[in-house]
This record gives C-alpha cells, structure tokens and sequence, in this order.
C-alpha cells in the first residue's frame, strides 16, 4: 500500500464503539476524553462489532477502531504450549485488550481474530481478583501482554502501571509484559519487583521494514530496553520469531552483534529464541487474508501447527545459540 492509497482511510481510533455496561468504567471515560474528537457510536455488545461477518482485516488495520467493553466469562487462561513457559509450571495468560497498535505480517492475531479493530477491557479489576483466586491455590506465572502490546498503548489505558503495581505486592505472582514499544517514560514510576518481567522482542532490520508494520525500529526498540535496564527493572530478550528469510545466517547475526554491543548481556534475566510457528487453522485464515511470502511458505504441519521442518528448526536454533553464545556464557537461553 502506497501514501496515496493511505490518504483514504481516517486515523486510526477515529472512532469509538462503546459497550453501555463500559460507561460507568473510568478507564473508559478516560480514553473517550483523550479521544474526545471521535466519532462515538454506542453498542450493546463489542461482539457485535467485532465478530460480524465479511470483515478485512488487512484493511482495517489501516484505519483502527477502537471498542470499549467489560469482559465477562474467563478472564485467564492456560499458557499455549507454541508458548514459552520459562520453566513455571503454573503458566497463564490473560488479555486486557484484544488486538495489537502493530501490524505484523507474521502475527497469529489476523487468524485468530475476525476484525483488525481493537477492544479495550475495561474492568481489570475483575481480572485482578481472578488472579488473586488462582494465587490462593499456587504461584502464578502470567502473560498480560500476548494479544496486545500493552506498553505500546499505556498512554491510552494506564493498564501496564496497573498491572505493575498490583504484581509489586503478590511475591507468588510473576508477570511478564512483552513488548515491542519504544515507549520510556514509564520507566520513572512503575512499580518495580524482581517478579515483573519487561520482555523485549527484538528482530533484524530488514524483518522490521518487510513484515512488522508500524513497529519501531531495531535501534529505537534497544534504547527503550536500555532505559529499561538503567532504572532498574528485570528484563528479557526475544528473538522469536526468527524467520527463514534470505540470508538469515549473516542478517540475524549482524542483528545480534549490534544488540550485544549496546546492551550488556549480563544484565538480562533471561533470553527467548524460536522459530516461526502458528496454528494451521489460523494460518489458513491468514491466508484468505493477506497472501505474503510468510503465509505462502510451505510449511510442515505437526499436530496442528505450522511451522519449518524440524531439521530447519534444529539449524536455526542452533545457529542463534551459538551466536548469543559469543557475547554471554551465563545467560539462560530458552529455545521454542
């Protein structure tokens, strides 16, 4: 899509689809006064927006929609097993917002999800006490940010200082806020504690200006994670997915070294690496949706997901390991 092509569509959170249930939320007043010039248009219910038929994703997420709405039902799930766990055994997550500001070519969301229009949950309180029940059973691992990019919109919601400040008290809580945002300031005041993790994926240049739309740049996403680590705050990196692109070897491996030269390794909790992989139902709903050179690889189907052949998969993980290996021996290295 070109820049004349974009001149047709509105500004993303041009309009605000509002659940009358969420009127009475402060969340919700909140982000209609930041909006205030929007077109606001009540609903009864957000999935009669968001689920109706014959929607384009694609096309939506030109010009994003916002809906406003209480979630009811369950509010915390199991952690996907195509998910990294980082040993907890007690592995959940949750999502506060359904839908992400990027638009990531090779993201699950476009087959998972009818619409590209975004839904704010308003009642996190509700999520909190349901957290608070399974804390009373077992320690919580807990992942806020899968569906979303919560930092990357915490000047819309305040959710991530919310969930900071909550998980501050709860020492059997770990939460882990993943992230691609090059948002810092809140860096200054969130609560801090060794069980709130800030997770960092990071991608090669060239896989940012092909397939992650929207996205900040490598050097941009870095500066966000050295504040991060200046003030203090436990954190993580992602290289996941890696994708099979051409010339992957020498492309991932610049990538890392320039990661390594700004950040000091030894400051990291921890390191995530995995390869592409996805749900081979929502691949083919990915598919009818934007045809790409991610959607039309030929991928292995292995108990219902997608993904390179295990032979590739061993040659990638393995490559990646050796290189990180080059710049820290004591980091932990969770391969996916």
């Amino acid at each position: 899509m070109n820049k004349s092509d974009k001149e047709f569509f509105a500004p993303d959170f041009s309009h605000i689809y509002v659940e009358e249930e969420a009127l009475k939320y402060d969340v919700t007043k909140d982000i209609m006064n930041r909006f205030s010039g929007a077109v606001t248009v009540p609903i009864r219910h957000y999935k009669d927006v968001f689920n109706r038929t014959h929607q384009n994703f694609f096309l939506q997420k030109q010009s994003t929609s916002l809906i406003l709405a209480v979630k009811h039902g369950e509010l915390i799930y199991p952690g996907a097993g195509v998910c990294q766990s980082f040993g907890n055994e007690h592995f959940y997550y949750t999502s506060n917002v359904m839908n992400c500001i990027f638009d990531c070519e090779y993201c699950y969301l476009q087959g998972m999800y009818p619409s590209g229009n975004m839904v704010i949950f308003v009642n996190q309180e509700d999520i909190f006490r349901e957290t608070d029940r399974l804390l009373a059973e077992h320690s919580v691992y807990l992942c806020v940010s899968y569906d979303t990019d919560l930092l990357a919109i915490e000047d819309i919601t305040g959710f991530v200082a919310k969930w900071t400040d909550f998980a501050a008290s709860r020492p059997s809580l770990k939460i882990e806020i993943r992230t691609k945002s090059a948002y810092t300031k809140g860096f200054e005041h969130f609560s801090q504690a060794k069980n709130i993790i800030f997770a960092w994926t990071l991608s090669p240049e060239e896989v940012i200006a092909e397939y992650e739309h929207k996205t900040p740049n490598l050097d941009t996403r870095i500066k966000a994670l050295s504040c991060a680590i200046a003030n203090g705050y436990t954190t993580r990196l992602c290289f996941d997915p890696m994708l099979r692109i051409k010339d992957y070897q020498k492309i991932y491996s610049k990538m890392f070294r320039k990661v390594f030269k700004s950040i000091n390794a030894d400051k990291i909790l921890d390191i995530s690496i995995g390869t592409f992989r996805i749900s081979a139902d929502y691949l083919k709903n990915m598919r009818k949706q934007r045809l790409g050179k991610i959607t039309s690889y030929p991928y292995s189907n292995i108990s219902g997901v997608s993904g390179y052949e295990s032979v590739l998969v061993k040659e990638m993980l393995d490559f990646a390991e050796s290189e990180i290996r080059k710049y820290t021996t004591d980091t932990g290295i969770y391969r996916t």
